[in-house]
């Protein structure tokens, strides 16, 4: 769905983006990270055509950004970090503006509906969009990019300003659409990166410095595998039977000031998944696992680790 080959962009002297190359596949939910002055803003301005490059290509379903501009964007919903809203319109006056200047193909009325009700904006459907909470604003947002059911959606910035609950309610939103549509999604908000995206591309410097799954690059870049359990039961029996799992390399008895209680960090051979054999084996003996966490690296450990690195551990 969206290819990028030796990407560059240069302003005067300055290289922006060097020569980086990426794919998005259909139903692909791709995060795209950086710091900032990485190239990130500047990729996200080349994919959707506001920047041509220097060198490279960008194509999207097929099309070519630069060559056949006009096939190329239509086959993309944008959503910018400020929401291109015009606030003086009630929401049905502005997606209507939107349906028209996209030149959208689709029966106007079912299509409309069907974007309220996935976006979940029909309750204010009549109301001026300066009137609407932030949360809302945003929804309509990714209303006007779904207009045309482009098969591409760029999301820069999507949940920016937003309170825990809307948070959440846009994190669902975004999983929904990554079903029928490849999603290019940036964001500052790690977290928010980890819990939907399928694939993680990190920019630094201009260059991709990683291109994997975020368990992927966890696994790579930690120095062990381990997880930390909490278990109600004799300590010493516990600890000898976790021992017993195949795939344990070692486990350590951690301090817990609950009675009846003990933390227990497990070392596990790379590639082992021990969790429903241990749940399993806990069960039968009637020993209540009470956590269960892994002690890998997060997606904001890597992020920190790689663009530190890059920059010769320079924060």
């Amino acid at each position: 769905m969206i290819e990028v080959k030796n990407l560059t962009k240069r302003y005067g002297n300055h290289c922006a983006v060097d020569g980086i190359s990426f794919q998005a596949g259909e139903g692909e939910i791709l995060g795209f990270l950086g710091p900032n002055g990485a190239g990130k803003s500047t990729t996200m301005n080349i994919l959707t055509g506001y920047l041509s490059a220097t060198d490279g290509t960008v194509t999207i379903n097929g099309y070519d950004i630069l060559e056949q501009p006009n096939k190329a964007k239509s086959n993309i919903g944008y959503l910018p970090e400020q929401p291109p809203l015009y606030k003086d319109m009630t929401v049905k006056e502005y997606l209507d503006f939107m349906y028209d200047l996209k030149k959208c193909p689709l029966p106007r009325k079912r299509h409309l509906a069907e974007i309220c009700k996935v976006t979940k904006i029909e309750e204010v459907y009549g109301r001026l969009i300066k009137n609407l909470s932030k949360g809302y604003q945003q929804r309509v947002g990714m209303a006007q990019a779904l207009i045309g059911n482009p098969p591409v959606l760029v999301l820069d910035e999507p949940t920016v300003g937003l309170d825990p609950k809307q948070v959440i309610e846009i994190r669902s939103l975004i999983k929904t659409l990554g079903k029928h549509h490849t999603v290019i999604l940036s964001s500052h908000i790690l977290s928010e990166i980890e819990a939907v995206a399928d694939r993680i591309v990190i920019i630094n410097n201009g260059k991709i410095v990683a291109d994997d799954t975020a368990e992927n690059l966890s696994n790579a870049m930690s120095e062990d595998r381990r997880m930390l359990v909490s278990v109600a039961g004799p300590e010493k029996e516990v600890s000898n039977l976790i021992a017993g799992i195949n795939g344990v390399e070692r486990v350590t008895i951690m301090a817990n000031k609950a009675t009846g209680v003990s933390d227990y960090a497990i070392t596990i051979a790379e590639g082992v998944d021990i969790r429903r054999e241990l749940f399993s084996r806990l069960a039968k003996r009637d020993w209540p696992l009470l956590s269960s966490k892994s002690l890998a690296m997060t997606l904001e450990d890597i992020f920190i680790h790689i663009t530190v690195r890059e920059n010769g551990g320079r924060r």
